[in-house]
């Protein structure tokens, strides 16, 4: 009689775990499985040894041309497209939307406060770079406490005229916080002479937990490509990041940009900007110069290849000890993974036949050529990484995608 309902129970768990497997794979059967198994060459069953990412259905669906997701200290998803502000549970379910005129990024502080950088429509000056704070955005009570606006959140600005134009053109093109609160915020414009005491527009600006602009990355070169270039940044990211903890969150001033500028000379598109807080001179902004240590017998490609990236849209940093760097390139429409020494790939699994980083970036049209199937992108703008799950604001396919690595399975 035991035995019988060992044997049940035993069938029983095994029919949760093959029907478990069915909502992160699909169906055997399924389409889109096969294109998995195809396009990825993971099935366990197949390679024992394969790397690489995995498709956890289903996608989030029902967008209006998605730029930006970010999941939240306060565990909610929250994803900007032409609607403004979406706010979902981790399941995917809509619980509200707040319209934000021109929304462009989100990111949360550690108290669960909120920015979105956008626009907004001055009644003297008119439309302007703005970014939004707002609270209690999870609990369905949002209140818009602050705006912070272009020109007037800039210090230098504060005894100029307006600039008529050239300010209209600004944009504030992302958003990244410390473990302090400290807000980073990515801008770009038109005006760069390094020999005004005015900053230039395409800057990296300083901001408190107040809203206070307390000064800008200076040294950065804005119209030249360098190891130190902010020329048409499209992102910003730093180490710190949810989930919410009293220890091990990084206290690093670092930060990641991408740079998504029109111009062929930029050699360097993905790129570490160092920190070093100096007693006299205050934050000392510098390069990542290791990252051109191209070990080959360690890496096959790597994040400072000379022209690397075409159009990177966003970065982000894994705040885990492991500190992968994720990367979304909407003119290759491809997703890119780099270690935390700018080596392209992920570690391989104990006991494996790979001796290097695996490589598992990938992306483009797909084996259909429709840039549609679950490894294809089609004008990827966002990208988000929570508790080893990688979320992809994928925009003209109107999704949020997600994957998981298979040796995370």
């Amino acid at each position: 009689m035991k035995n019988k309902n060992y044997s049940f129970v035993i069938i029983f768990l095994l029919t949760i775990i093959l029907n478990g497997c069915s909502a992160i794979f699909g169906n055997k059967k399924d389409a889109q499985t096969d294109q998995i198994f195809v396009q990825g060459a993971i099935d366990p069953n197949l390679i024992p040894n394969a790397v690489g990412y995995v498709p956890i259905f289903p996608f989030f669906n029902n967008f209006s041309h998605p730029v930006d997701v970010y999941v939240g200290y306060d565990e909610m998803v929250y994803v900007i497209d032409d609607n403004g502000l979406n706010i979902l549970d981790q399941k995917g379910t809509h619980n509200a939307i707040i319209p934000i005129l021109g929304a462009t990024d989100v990111i949360q502080d550690r108290r669960l406060d909120l920015y979105v950088a956008g626009r907004i429509n001055h009644p003297t000056l008119g439309n302007r770079a703005a970014i939004y704070h707002l609270i209690n955005t999870a609990s369905g009570n949002y209140q818009i406490i602050d705006t912070l606006i272009h020109p007037f959140c800039d210090d230098s600005r504060a005894s100029t005229g307006d600039r008529g134009a050239d300010d209209l053109d600004v944009q504030f093109t992302g958003l990244a916080t410390l473990a302090d609160n400290t807000l980073y915020v990515s801008r770009t414009g038109p005006r760069n002479n390094l020999n005004s005491f005015i900053r230039p527009d395409n800057a990296i600006l300083v901001f408190d937990q107040q809203g206070n602009n307390t000064g800008y990355a200076l040294g950065l070169t804005p119209t030249t490509s360098s190891l130190k270039s902010v020329m048409g940044v499209s992102s910003i990211a730093t180490l710190a990041g949810p989930p919410q903890r009293v220890n091990g969150i990084s206290t690093s001033k670092d930060f990641f940009v991408t740079q998504a500028s029109a111009d062929p000379s930029v050699e360097y598109r993905f790129l570490r900007i160092t920190t070093k807080d100096d007693p006299d001179l205050g934050t000392l902004y510098g390069e990542s110069s290791n990252y051109l240590n191209f070990d080959k017998t360690k890496a096959d490609r790597f994040q400072y290849e000379s022209f690397r990236f075409k159009k990177p849209e966003d970065c982000f940093i894994a705040p885990d000890n492991l500190q992968y760097s994720f990367v979304v390139d909407s003119g290759t429409d491809s997703l890119y993974v780099f270690t935390n020494q700018g080596f392209e790939g992920v570690n391989p699994p104990a006991n494996s036949i790979f001796k290097k980083q695996v490589i598992v970036s990938f992306g483009g049209a797909g084996s259909d050529g429709t840039f549609s199937g679950p490894f294809s992108f089609n004008d990827p703008c966002g990208v988000c990484y929570n508790k080893k799950i990688i979320y992809v604001a994928d925009k003209n396919n109107n999704r949020i995608c997600r994957y998981k690595l298979s040796v995370d399975m």
